[in-house]
Formats: structure tokens, sequence, C-alpha cells
């Protein structure tokens, strides 16, 4: 494992986890034109805000290599970005559309799609020195926020910082130097029963943008 702790993105076969090497395994023989590999992080390196969600969706960032594209989490995600100020461009479901994040980075706390979209605790521990890193290599990095549980503990965790169970939509947590603010995940289940809805996605992006435009640059 050490050689892999301050590394911010996996090898294309990374071989870490033994059921997403399979599952990588089965997708790339299914389906040998999709990406099929750890989804690298997407936007800006000098990013103050980083976005981080659960991990690859099996049609969606795991067939086009860029995380939350692909899939209605990615059609949410990136218009709240960018009616924030956070991207720019059109958002076009492909890694090749042209978007472009602004002080905006986006990644995920498990980098290979899992089965059923459920990383196993134990693939969450082996692929958080990749959070780690990649916490490490944002020299500007002020707030960070969670889109579900999975990534909220696993951030907490990656800074040595004990996780709670839960937490609220919209709750903010000082996790080092950093400001947290957690976020219902922006799946189609959350936002077609209700748990999510576009305004109150909206509400947290709408502070993110709030509290970095009254830090220092």
């Amino acid at each position: 494992m050490s050689r892999f702790m301050d590394i911010p993105e996996p090898e294309r076969d990374c071989p870490l986890c033994p059921r997403l090497v399979d599952y990588r395994a089965e997708n790339r023989a299914a389906h040998p034109d999709w990406f099929n590999g750890p989804a690298p992080s997407f936007g800006d390196p000098r990013a103050r805000l980083l976005v981080v969600g659960l991990a690859p969706g099996r049609g969606g960032a795991n067939r086009t290599g860029r995380p939350f594209t692909g899939d209605y989490a990615g059609e949410l995600l990136f218009s709240t970005l960018a009616r924030f100020g956070f991207a720019e461009g059109a958002y076009g479901a492909s890694a090749q559309d042209g978007l472009r994040l602004i002080d905006c980075m986006i990644t995920n706390a498990v980098r290979c799609a899992p089965p059923g979209n459920q990383p196993l605790p134990i693939e969450q521990t082996s692929c958080r020195p990749f959070l780690a890193a990649r916490l490490r290599a944002l020299p500007r990095l002020r707030l960070i926020i969670t889109l579900g549980d999975i990534a909220r503990r696993n951030v907490l965790r990656a800074l040595g910082l004990t996780a709670s169970p839960s937490a609220g939509h919209g709750a903010e947590i000082r996790a080092g130097p950093y400001l947290l603010i957690h976020s219902y995940h922006c799946s189609r289940l959350n936002t077609n029963t209700g748990r999510l809805t576009p305004q109150m996605f909206h509400a947290v992006f709408a502070e993110a943008r709030r509290k970095l435009d009254a830090y220092s640059p």
C-alpha cells in the first residue's frame, strides 16, 4: 500500500480491490469501447472547491471516463456548477464535450465502478489513500462538498478525523483546514423520491459560492 500513499490518481489497471478488478474485466469484455477503469479526478488543479462523490456509475463515469458524466447525477451536478460560476461550457454527457470547471474539482471516494453502485468497506479503505493524496495535491483547497454519507465519511477519515454515522443535508463541519458542507447525493433515486430537490442542491452550492467569495484569493 505504501507506494500508493502520495499518488492522487490510481493507475489504469489498479489491482487493489479484487472484486472491482473482476467487475472491471466483466465490463471490458461486455463493452470494450467504454473507459472501464478508475475514473480520474476532473477539474481545476488550483481549485478551492472539491466535490466528492461515491463511485463511478457503471454506465456513467465508468463508460465515459469522467466523474458524474453520462448519467442523471451529472446533469444536475454540472448544471448547478455552471449556475454558481464553477463551470463553463455546455455539458454534453461526454468527456469530450469541452466543459471546463472553474476553481472546482470533482473526484470520488472510490475510483472504480462497484457492482450495484455499492463499494464494500474494504474497498473504501483501499482506495482512501488516493483521496487523501488528492486533498494534499490541491494547494488552494478551502471547501469540500460531499455528496452522500459514504463520501463524507471517507473525506473525514482521509483527513484522520472521526466520522459520525450520518449528517443532514446542508450540515457544515470543520474538517482540519477545510470547511465541509454535506449534501444528499444527486442521484435519480434521491431526486425522484423528493429526498433531494434541485432547490436543496442549489442551496448547498450557493452557500459554497458565498463562502468562497468571502475568502481572500
